[in-house]
């Protein structure tokens, strides 16, 4: 994946990857939301609850389903490589997609988020061909790539993933949902 500048901007480039850190992918998903404001979006959380760091969009989506966002893959019902496919099929065509996905990087990666204005391809670090997936895309490196990708998933640290998750979906929630009005009478 490439990388671009400073980790203090975001940039706008189709088809690159920014890294950031928590502080520049809140930035980056309120660009998105604004953007989009009015429009439906979808969260596609791609991974399964069968792999530490592969749990990593389960656990984003449920998250974000439980505050009623339009989300496709939670810990009950995972968007992985056994049913990717469909479950993209089934996606409206007007709806705006923000894919997020777990992924292995290089050792000073890890911890970050690989944001960009284009899809990601799943599963590319276990070797597997899937669709792209998301207008939007937001990689989370969990763990260093190494010889045996499916092993390094399988022994990621869950709390760092969960960590990860949480800081994610708190990103997600407080850039697309409205803020509750308060009364003041």
């Amino acid at each position: 994946m490439q990388v671009n500048g400073s980790m203090n901007k975001v940039y706008e480039q189709s088809g690159q990857r920014t890294r950031c850190t928590i502080d520049r992918l809140q930035d980056w998903l309120r660009q998105v939301a604004d953007k989009h404001q009015g429009q439906d979006v979808m969260f596609v959380c791609i991974g399964t609850d069968r792999s530490t760091g592969d749990a990593l969009g389960p656990l984003v989506g449920t998250r974000l389903a439980q505050h009623g966002l339009q989300v496709v893959g939670t810990m009950e019902e995972p968007c992985d490589a056994t049913n990717l496919q469909s479950r993209l099929s089934a996606l409206r065509d007007h709806v705006v997609t923000v894919a997020i996905d777990a992924c292995l990087g290089h050792p000073g990666s890890v911890g970050q988020y690989l944001v960009s204005h284009s899809s990601l391809q799943p599963a590319e670090s276990v070797g597997l061909a899937m669709p792209e997936v998301g207008q939007y895309s937001i990689a989370c490196v969990v763990n260093v790539n190494g010889p045996k990708p499916y092993w390094t998933l399988q022994t990621t640290s869950l709390h760092h993933v969960m960590k990860m998750a949480d800081e994610i979906a708190d990103a997600i929630i407080e850039s697309f949902l409205p803020e509750p009005s308060i009364n003041t009478e």
